[in-house]
């Protein structure tokens, strides 16, 4: 097997609640995450291990439909989604840590994002070979593609009312 992955992190003035909020709505994913076209959730109820959608991205110029699912969840801490099937998967695993700092008020929460991407190859000849060829292109559209996804949902969280980021009492 051939892995390739990345690791990005970014900084969110918003408290974790409020980018969990975000990362996880997959009912307005495509209106927040703007390399996604459109989301088709396939189960019902909240965001839980199991969850499974269609979420369609444009990718090198072409549009792209996966089917995702969530393999492990703990709320307001990390997610772990998978997609793909066959000789190739895919793992995306986003975590949030609460970063407190100071301000007038005495308090400015703010979130530390990273999201881990880990591609996986199969070991037959045309996985290593595909791996090989198209591995380090992919790569890079895929660590643009994720660049986007953190900022798009930085400017989502930031932009949440400051009461719905902090609940009364907590």
């Amino acid at each position: 097997m051939t892995d390739l992955t990345l690791r990005l992190s970014r900084t969110i003035d918003a408290a974790p609640a409020a980018v969990w909020d975000v990362l996880t709505d997959l009912t307005r994913s495509a209106e927040r995450l703007s390399g996604v076209e459109s989301v088709q959730i396939m189960t019902p109820g909240p965001y839980a291990v199991g969850t499974r959608w269609r979420q369609t991205r444009s990718f090198f110029g072409r549009s792209s439909t996966e089917e995702m699912w969530v393999r492990q969840n703990h709320p307001l801490r990390y997610t772990v989604i998978e997609s793909g099937e066959g000789e190739a998967t895919f793992r995306t695993v986003w975590q949030l840590e609460p970063i407190e700092s100071l301000d007038d008020d005495g308090r400015c929460p703010t979130t530390s994002l990273t999201v881990t991407f880990t591609a996986t190859a199969g070991t037959s000849a045309l996985g290593r070979a595909a791996s090989a060829v198209l591995g380090p292109v992919g790569l890079r559209a895929t660590r643009r593609a994720l660049h986007r996804d953190l900022d798009d949902i930085a400017a989502a969280a930031q932009d949440y009312p400051r009461q719905e980021s902090h609940p009364e009492g907590a």
